[in-house]
C-alpha cells in the first residue's frame, strides 16, 4: 500500500489526466463518478438551500425570539433567584424591530384578499347594470370603470395617507404618494404595498355603492366630481377615525381620549360602517339632491319602481359581490396564521348572506305571492353587509339571526324610500347605508364573548378583553360604543355630502338637462348603446315619455328622423 501511494504521488499531472481518460472510458468507473459526483452536488445544494431558506422563515415571523413578549405569561413573570453581577458588556448591535419584517404568508394573504376584493368591482357593475335601463347601462359601465381608475390615484396620492398614517384623531398626515411609509403596516407583517392595494380596493367600493343611487340622470362630469370627493376626502378622512392608529373612535374610552368614562373602543372588523354606511350615506344624499328620474311615479302615486333591463346579469352580479366577500371579511384579519379566526369569519359571512337572503324573499312572497329575484339578491347582500362589522366576534348562530333581520330591513328600507319618494335604482341606501348601521349596532348585542377585542392575534390572543354583547350578559358597554360611533359617522357623512351635492349641483353640473335625459345617458354622453342590435320600441322610453330625436341627430340630417328610445 506504501509502495502504490508513493507511486500515485509520483504522478505528474498529464499522467494524472490520462489515468482518469482510461477510467472514463470503464462503465463501472463512469457509474461510480456520476454517483460521488452526484452525491457531492446534491449537498451543495442542501446547504445553499438552507443558508437561503432560514433567514427568510426567521425574517419572515411576526414574532421574534430576542424580542420580548409586551405581556410575558405568569409563569415567566415571577422572579428569579438573584444572579452575580457581570462586567458591561459592549454595546449591542441595533434590533430589528418586529414591526419593520415581512411575513411572507400573511403578505400573500392579503394580496389574495385584495384581489378578491377588486373583483367585487365585477360584481357591482353587473349589479347597477342589471336593475338599470338599457339605454342606461354604457354610463354604468364608464362611470364605474373611470372611479376605479380613479380612485386608485387619489388613493396613492392621499387617501391611504389620509385614512392610515399617524397624524391626529381626525385625519392622517404622513406617506403622501407612500413616501416615507414603513416596510411594513404597523406589527401585522404585511408589506405595506399589499396593504395599500386591500385598502385601495375597499375605498374603491364605498365609491361604487354611490353610483347605484343615482343612475339614470347624473351628468358624468358630476360623477366625475363627486367621486373626486368621496375617495380623496369623505371616505378616507372618516374612515381614519376608525381604522387609523391614531382615530379618536378607534382610541374611544382610553384614558386622556374622546368618552374616557365609556371605557370602550368603537368596533368595526371589516366595514359595516366605514365602507357601507359611508357608502350608503353619500348615496342618499346624492339620490335627494337629484330628484327621481323622468317618468318615476312612486307607489303613492299610483305608480311603482321602474322595470330592470336584464335580471339575468343583475343576479349574477349579486353572486359575484358575495364570492368577492370571502376576501372583504376574512382578508380583514390580515393574518393567514389565525386559523380558527379566518374560518370563523367565513362561516359567518355564509350563515348570514344565506338568512338574509331567505327573509327578503319570503316576506315579499307572503305580500306578492311572487318569488322575486331582486328581492333574494339585495336580500344576501344586505346579509352581508350587516355581517362585516361583528363577523369576528359572533358566533354561527349570532350570525343567523343578524341575517334574518337585515332580509326584512332591506325590504323595509325600499318601502321608506318609495314613501319618502326618493329614487334609488338600486337600492343602495337600504343594503348599504340601513343594514350597514343594523349590522354595527348587531355588534353590541350578539357579540359571544369568546374572542379577543382587538381583532386577530393568533399568536397570543389577550382574551382578557373579550367584546360581550347584550344578549350574552356584556351589558350596554359594548352597545353604547357602537352606537356613538355609527351616529358620528353617519351624520357627518350625511353633512358633508349634501355639502358636495349641492355645491356640485349649484354649478349645474350634477343633474343631465330634461333633453338630455330623454335621449338616454348612453346615446347622449357616450354616443353609443349597450344594445345597437336590439329593435327598442316606444315602451322603452321612461314611463310612456314621447319619442324625441337626439339635438345631434337632426343637425346631421337635416331632417328629424325618429330615433327609438331605450329602457
Amino acid at each position: 500500500m506504501a509502495r502504490i501511494t508513493h507511486e500515485r504521488d509520483k504522478l505528474s499531472f498529464a499522467g494524472k489526466l490520462a489515468r482518469l481518460s482510461a477510467r472514463l472510458r470503464d462503465p463501472e468507473w463512469r457509474r461510480y463518478g456520476f454517483v460521488l459526483a452526484s452525491g457531492k452536488l446534491l449537498g451543495l445544494a442542501t446547504i445553499l438551500g438552507m443558508m437561503i431558506l432560514i433567514p427568510l422563515l426567521l425574517n419572515g415571523s411576526s414574532v421574534r425570539a430576542d424580542v420580548p413578549p409586551a405581556n410575558p405569561p405568569a409563569a415567566v413573570a415571577t422572579a428569579a433567584p438573584a444572579a452575580a453581577p457581570v462586567p458591561p458588556a459592549a454595546p449591542a448591535p441595533p434590533v430589528v424591530v418586529a414591526k419593520d419584517i415581512v411575513n411572507p404568508l400573511n403578505t400573500v394573504w392579503t394580496l389574495v384578499a385584495a384581489f378578491l376584493v377588486f373583483g367585487m368591482q365585477v360584481g357591482f357593475v353587473m349589479l347597477e347594470a342589471g336593475f338599470c335601463r338599457s339605454r342606461e347601462t354604457v354610463n354604468v359601465l364608464v362611470e364605474c370603470v373611470f372611479d376605479t381608475c380613479l380612485c386608485g390615484i387619489l388613493f396613492w396620492a392621499f387617501g391611504y395617507a389620509f385614512m392610515f398614517s399617524e397624524g391626529n384623531g381626525f385625519i392622517g398626515t404622513h406617506w403622501f404618494f407612500l413616501k416615507g411609509a414603513p416596510v411594513t403596516y404597523g406589527a401585522t407583517g404585511v408589506a405595506i404595498l399589499a396593504h395599500w392595494l386591500f385598502q385601495f380596493a375597499f375605498a374603491d367600493t364605498c365609491s361604487t355603492i354611490t353610483s347605484g343611487a343615482m343612475i339614470g340622470r347624473t351628468d358624468f362630469i358630476g360623477d366625475i366630481l363627486y367621486s373626486f370627493a368621496v375617495s380623496g376626502f369623505i371616505y378616507p378622512i372618516i374612515g381614519h377615525w376608525v381604522w387609523g392608529p391614531d382615530g379618536f373612535l378607534a382610541t374611544m374610552g382610553s384614558a386622556g381620549k374622546f368618552l374616557p368614562s365609556l371605557g370602550m373602543n368603537f368596533h368595526d372588523f371589516a366595514g359595516s360602517t366605514v365602507v357601507h354606511t359611508i357608502g350608503g350615506a353619500v348615496a342618499l344624499a346624492g339620490a335627494v339632491v337629484l330628484g327621481p328620474r323622468l317618468g318615476r311615479k312612486f307607489k303613492r302615486d299610483g305608480g311603482g319602481p321602474m322595470t330592470p333591463h336584464d335580471l339575468t346579469i343583475a343576479v349574477c352580479g349579486g353572486l359575484l359581490l358575495w364570492f368577492g366577500w370571502y376576501g372583504f371579511n376574512p382578508g380583514s384579519t390580515l393574518s393567514a396564521m389565525d386559523f380558527e379566526g379566518i374560518g370563523r369569519v367565513a362561516a359567518n359571512t355564509t350563515l348570514a348572506a344565506c338568512a338574509a337572503g331567505l327573509t327578503a324573499v319570503s316576506y315579499i312572497y307572503f305580500r306578492t305571492e311572487k318569488w322575486d329575484p331582486g328581492s333574494i339578491t339585495n336580500g344576501f347582500l344586505a346579509g352581508l353587509v350587516a355581517i362585516t362589522a361583528p363577523c369576528y366576534w359572533v358566533s354561527p348562530f349570532g350570525s343567523v339571526l343578524i341575517g334574518a333581520i337585515a332580509g326584512v330591513i332591506v325590504i323595509l328600507g325600499v318601502d321608506l324610500l318609495e314613501y319618502l319618494r326618493i329614487d334609488d335604482p338600486i337600492g343602495a341606501v337600504p343594503v348599504h347605508m340601513m343594514n350597514g348601521i343594523w349590522g354595527t349596532l348587531a355588534l353590541g348585542l350578539f357579540a359571544s364573548g369568546q374572542y379577543s377585542a382587538i381583532g386577530s392575534d393568533p399568536i397570543s390572543p389577550d382574551l382578557s378583553t373579550r367584546l360581550t354583547g347584550l344578549f350574552y350578559g356584556g351589558g350596554t358597554k359594548v352597545l353604547a360604543a357602537q352606537a356613538i360611533g355609527s351616529a358620528i359617522v353617519t351624520s357627518a357623512t350625511l353633512a358633508v355630502s349634501f355639502a358636495v351635492m349641492l355645491a356640485i349641483d349649484a354649478k349645474g353640473l350634477l343633474r343631465l338637462h330634461e333633453d338630455a335625459e330623454h335621449d338616454g345617458l348612453d346615446i347622449h354622453e357616450h354616443g353609443i348603446s349597450a344594445y345597437p342590435e336590439y329593435v327598442i320600441s316606444a315602451l322603452a322610453s321612461p314611463a310612456g315619455a314621447p319619442l324625441r330625436v337626439p339635438v345631434h341627430s337632426e343637425k346631421a340630417s337635416g331632417t328629424p328622423t325618429p330615433v327609438p328610445q331605450s329602457l
